[in-house]
């Protein structure tokens, strides 16, 4: 099969290198996930709702739902875009319909919450589907043996869960629920089933970067929506009394959550498809918590002000449940694989019980929540500095001089930069 030129506006979709250098996110990419916070926080506002309403668990399961849609999109095109991006004219089009779909998605958020009605999510969904089958079906017209096999796996597998979706459409609504797992489950089991024989060449600092745009992305999201509603209360209420100790919590739950997220360079633990689908899938867990944060911190201003008609113990919930969720998950995936001994290891699980516990705290649960937060950062730096210290003397009196000195640097990003 003979190559395209390489400006040709239609070119054969054929894999990159896994060690490319200098592989960066590009403008469509990043065009692509502003977007998708259109859908993200259409999905927080509905959350907002429903748990100020006093229908916290049905809020929450809509939300996972939803959620989930958004996320699996976002995902299946960054891991291929991560593989086969070549940006030719058809790669950007067909991209551009993806934003389509998701911006579709974001318009039935709504009616998805309140009335339980799927189907713009779900045409949605079916729009961003189709749009990567396509481009699944490039990449096997571009290429033979395995990795033919593998991408019409992958194309086949994508159509079969669409199709499966439509039970959240024709079944009953007692059943969607069940339907959703199931789903849910079916397509996190393409990916493995189609790379069985044939991985993929996704670059391990891509996608890293990829995912840490998107938390900031989310996390920022969260910034706008807290900011929006403590506005809203003092131009309505005039309670910044009240939303002082909220907004000020928020700010450092959010600004821990960033430091504790990044402290890290993770792309050198993505060496394999198993480490890199486990890390991956884990993400679903940090971008909703960090996401639910921002929904929380509405539901606590609106229960501040006299908005909400829930207790101030289920609006301070709102917030430090997903907070300690996130902090727990980022240890999981992140944290943990850099820390040395058993005082750092437990930094993020106390500080996520702690932040637990503020939830009684009644008016000041938020603000305490952020202090724990803003404290697991600050304790974290300090041990982290003080092993370092340490290993830098032990190397001196030993005698060890230059080479040890360049061990001890040499240790990595995990003992020298590690603050959480």
């Amino acid at each position: 099969m003979t190559s395209s030129p390489p400006h040709s506006p239609l070119r054969r979709l054929t894999a990159r290198g896994r060690d490319e250098a200098h592989r960066v996110a590009s403008p469509l990419e990043l065009f692509f996930d502003l977007c998708f916070v259109v859908a993200i926080a259409q999905a927080g506002v509905a959350l907002v709702h429903a748990v100020a309403e006093g229908h916290a668990g049905e809020g929450i399961l809509n939300y996972s739902m939803v959620f989930f849609a958004i996320w699996w999109a976002w995902m299946n095109f960054t891991w291929f875009a991560s593989a086969y991006d070549n940006d030719d004219a058809l790669y950007r089009v067909v991209t551009l319909v993806q934003i389509a779909g998701v911006l579709v998605l974001a318009a039935g958020v709504s009616r998805a919450f309140e009335d339980h009605e799927f189907l713009a999510v779900w045409l949605g969904y079916l729009i961003m589907r189709l749009a990567l089958i396509t481009q699944w079906l490039r990449v096997a017209w571009s290429s033979e043996g395995a990795e033919r096999t593998m991408a019409l796996r992958y194309a086949f597998g994508v159509l079969l869960c669409q199709v499966g979706w439509l039970g959240l459409l024709v079944l009953p609504e007692g059943g969607r629920p069940w339907v959703f797992l199931v789903m849910a489950l079916l397509e996190m089991c393409v990916p493995p089933f189609a790379e069985r024989d044939h991985p993929t060449s996704w670059h391990p600092h891509h996608i890293a970067e990829r995912y840490g745009l998107f938390t900031i992305i989310v996390l920022g999201e969260t910034i706008a929506a807290a900011t929006i509603a403590v506005k809203s209360g003092i131009d309505e209420q005039d309670a910044l009394g009240e939303l002082l100790p909220i907004a000020a919590g928020g700010l450092l739950i959010i600004f821990a959550a960033w430091w504790i997220y990044f402290v890290v360079p993770i792309h050198d633990r993505l060496r394999s498809n198993r480490q890199a689908f486990l890390w991956g899938y884990g993400h679903y867990v940090v971008f909703a918590s960090a996401a639910a944060i921002g929904a929380g911190l509405e539901v606590a201003v609106e229960q501040a002000v006299g908005k909400a008609h829930i207790s101030t113990l289920a609006a301070s919930a709102a917030v430090t449940l997903p907070t300690a969720l996130y902090l727990l998950v980022v240890w999981v995936l992140h944290s943990r694989f850099f820390k040395v001994g058993i005082a750092q290891q437990l930094v993020l699980p106390v500080t996520a019980l702690l932040v637990i516990c503020c939830t009684f705290l009644g008016d000041w649960a938020v603000l305490a929540a952020g202090i724990a937060a803003g404290l697991a950062v600050v304790t974290g730096t300090t041990l982290t500095a003080r092993r370092a210290a340490r290993e830098r003397a032990a190397g001196a009196d030993s005698g060890v001089g230059r080479g040890g000195a360049e061990a001890t640097a040499g240790a990595g990003p995990g003992l020298g930069t590690d603050g959480d």
